[in-house]
């Protein structure tokens, strides 16, 4: 599903001549907790949560969706909680230097709320016990970790994932944080579908190189919406026609089906034409 968005209207910029009085430090006087599950959606949160809405809608029971992917930029408290207000888990990536802690499980300090927060996850020294995998390709070392852990602005538990790439000879060190709401997914299964998000690149390549994407030229809503969601559907289509005939062609592409399906219009408009 494909649509066509406005803009937000860029704010001008604020005026940093002018210099605010430093006043109070801290909490202002008088202000009230907010829960962090009734978060209010920016208009481009409101937008996907629509689409997501009306895709689910659409599909009814055919498919039974569980998890909307996303990348860094849905790695924030009110992403999380507009997706899980649909329905659905998300899986997202977190920065590389998100401040992640452990659930508390100390003892109780006799008063007041129980502690919530415990050690914080140290990305230079993880855990050996949270360790799910580990292999060596030529010289880089992969080692993946999944632990459950809190982020101080998400209102939920956090299912996390750690890959920690280290370069044997140098000691060199990087690491991704993916993490997801479904505090039961396993780390590899969570991997797999973060990594299925970049499909979506390549259908919009094929939509562009095969499909016209790029070479519409109507400005107006409705033809700009048949014309990008019939480039799309084009790439499915496709893919759907193309399977079935490398089984016995490996090497068919779309220009190859597209030459096919021309070659047999000009043979039937051609037989048509000739006398009985």
């Amino acid at each position: 599903m494909m649509e066509q968005i406005d803009k937000a209207p860029t704010n001008n910029p604020p005026d940093v001549s002018k210099k605010k009085s430093p006043g109070k430090r801290g909490r202002p006087q008088g202000s009230k907790n907010r829960s962090r599950r009734a978060v209010e959606l920016s208009p481009a949160l409101r937008f996907v949560q629509e689409t997501i809405t009306r895709f689910l809608q659409l599909i009814g029971e055919h498919v039974k969706v569980i998890y909307f992917v996303y990348d860094g930029a849905f790695g924030n408290n009110d992403a999380l909680q507009m997706v899980k207000q649909t329905g659905l888990h998300l899986i997202s990536k977190l920065r590389h230097d998100s401040a992640l802690y452990f659930p508390y499980d100390g003892p109780y300090a006799g008063r007041g709320k129980r502690r919530k927060y415990g050690k914080k996850l140290d990305y230079q020294h993880l855990p050996a016990e949270y360790l799910q995998s580990s292999s060596l390709e030529d010289v880089m070392q992969t080692k993946i970790y999944q632990m459950k852990v809190w982020h101080k602005t998400c209102a939920d538990l956090l299912n996390v994932v750690v890959m920690v790439k280290t370069n044997v000879k140098t000691q060199a060190m990087a690491h991704v944080v993916l993490f997801s709401s479904d505090l039961e997914l396993r780390y590899d299964q969570l991997i797999d579908y973060y990594h299925l998000r970049f499909q979506i690149e390549f259908n919009f390549r094929d939509a562009k190189q095969y499909w016209g994407l790029e070479d519409f030229m109507t400005v107006n809503q409705t033809p700009v919406y048949n014309s990008a969601n019939l480039a799309m559907f084009m790439v499915n289509l496709s893919h759907a026609l193309i399977r079935p005939l490398r089984m016995q062609w490996p090497e068919c592409s779309v220009n190859d089906l597209k030459a096919w399906f021309r070659g047999r219009k000009y043979v039937v408009e051609t037989l048509k034409l000739l006398p009985e």
